[in-house]
């Protein structure tokens, strides 16, 4: 796993990843994480003015984003993936985020089985504020799936196409241990995470003792969403957190 890598303007690090996100964000010292939740998905476009604002209103420039997590119609196969991906960081490019396929903003992209949204939008986003309390340090990582985060997802996928229980628990294994080399990276431990998410259509509730408790995982609660990842044939997606703040927005502006 590559080094951590210093963002400035934004007050955290990253963990490098692909140009479309990194794999992980750490506060700065002297730095918390806050998280706002949209009430409904917001699109895209909108979304990211909505943040922008949002930022603004707390005394933050658009550069302290540091995660985002999305909801999209459908699974896309690779191709459309990339070309959604590419859409997607423009903004980030216009803000002072991406540069030179640099991507310090940590991501998920989930599909709800139910009530999907009719395109792209957020369902939330995280950001970096000043604090003087002092403790572990605030971090997000970006989703770990049953493949390696890199190009040419199909092609490395753990036990591809198979969905019965042991097939399952090989891929869960995989994503967790990916996890947990983010984890090592950041320099922080499964004690320090607050919230623990499980993305997934599949039943995997027996994984619930023989992998996420015995990693440490469940102190603050499994998040379980009934989604599926965003790219064709992946199966199950984690991800973690530790926030200082969570506020929830409404989904649409206030009139004013």
């Amino acid at each position: 796993m590559a080094e951590l890598i210093a963002f400035a303007p934004g007050n955290y690090r990253y963990l490098p990843g692909g140009f479309q996100y990194s794999a992980a964000v750490i506060a700065d010292a002297g730095h918390a994480i806050e998280r706002a939740r949209f009430a409904r998905p917001v699109p895209l476009a909108e979304g990211f003015g909505r943040i922008r604002d949002h930022l603004a209103a707390v005394g933050r420039p658009p550069t302290a984003l540091c995660a985002c997590e999305l909801r999209s119609p459908a699974p896309m196969s690779e191709p459309e993936f990339v070309a959604f991906n590419r859409r997607y960081v423009q903004p980030l490019a216009e803000w002072g985020l991406f540069k030179d396929e640099a991507n310090p903003v940590a991501r998920c992209n989930l599909i709800p089985e139910a009530d999907a949204p009719a395109e792209p939008g957020f369902y939330a986003f995280s950001y970096t504020v000043p604090t003087q309390t002092e403790g572990p340090a605030d971090f997000v990582t970006s989703g770990a799936a049953e493949c390696p985060d890199r190009p040419n997802y199909r092609a490395s996928i753990v036990r591809l196409g198979e969905t019965s229980p042991d097939a399952l628990i090989d891929k869960l294994r995989f994503a967790l241990g990916d996890l947990q080399s983010r984890f090592d990276a950041l320099g922080v431990s499964a004690h320090d995470v607050t919230d623990m998410s499980l993305y997934t259509v599949h039943d995997l509730y027996p994984a619930i003792a023989s992998e996420f408790a015995r990693r440490g995982l469940l102190a603050g609660g499994l998040d379980w969403h009934w989604v599926r990842p965003p790219v064709c044939d992946i199966e199950i997606e984690v991800d973690a957190r530790r926030v200082s703040r969570q506020v929830l927005l409404p989904s649409f502006r206030s009139a004013s």
